[in-house]
């Protein structure tokens, strides 16, 4: 492999990682084999590796792992990033590095009987919207680092879906933005491409997962 096509700004990804992993109270991420390393250390997942494109040094790591829980982690479409690993690997649910350009979300209403409060512990942002009777109906965390601000952990409870309370709730996080200057970033789940693209979020990249499975035969990104 004579040259690398980058399906992602390596500084921006290594910007999101690093606001993801400050959001998350996780080690911030290291250079390693071309790409970036985290380490998680949770019971489902040991670390995580992140490349912009199919690197050669992602293709030499993969046919040296041999643990699960070890996640490869590529901006580009999965068949190319499991392409790139001997047998043993499974491609994991789709995801998408996605971006926001031009001015901030603007404020949203929020539904009747919920109230939203949002807080900031050092550089984390953290907002969450509860239902009249004291349930978490919503929750997300933003994170201004290296160039990028960085949302992450955007999650609408089932019961609650349909009231505009994701759209509330980036409208919230994105008025803690400080430099008008810096990229938001975020990656997406399938189910929440559709929210973000509504909101002007373009996909930059496709972001694919490959792990190699546990004795249980799953495992949980």
């Amino acid at each position: 492999m004579t040259s690398v096509a980058r399906f992602a700004d390596p500084e921006l990804l290594w910007a999101w990682l690093a606001g993801r992993s400050i959001a998350r109270s996780l080690p911030l991420p290291v250079a390693e084999h071309g790409g970036m390393r985290v380490d998680t250390g949770s019971a489902d997942e040991t670390c995580r590796y992140v490349f912009a494109g199919p690197e050669p040094g992602l293709e030499m790591l993969a046919a040296t792992v041999r643990a699960p829980r070890i996640f490869l982690k590529m901006c580009g479409p999965g068949e190319a990033l499991l392409a790139l690993a001997p047998e043993g690997w499974r491609l994991q649910p789709a995801g998408y590095f996605m971006t926001h350009e031009g001015p901030g979300h603007a404020a949203a209403p929020l539904a009747p009987n919920y109230r939203l409060a949002v807080d900031r512990h050092g550089a984390v942002l953290a907002a969450r919207i509860h239902a009249q009777d004291g349930a978490l109906a919503a929750s997300g965390y933003a994170v201004e680092a290296g160039g990028a601000f960085v949302f992450d952990r955007i999650v609408t409870h089932e019961a609650h879906r349909r009231r505009g309370l994701g759209r509330a709730l980036m409208a919230a996080l994105a008025a803690g933005q400080g430099s008008s200057s810096v990229r938001r970033v975020l990656v997406a789940t399938e189910a929440g491409r559709a929210l973000y693209c509504a909101l002007g979020w373009r996909v930059s990249a496709p972001y694919s997962t490959i792990v190699i499975p546990d004795r249980a035969g799953e495992n949980v990104q």
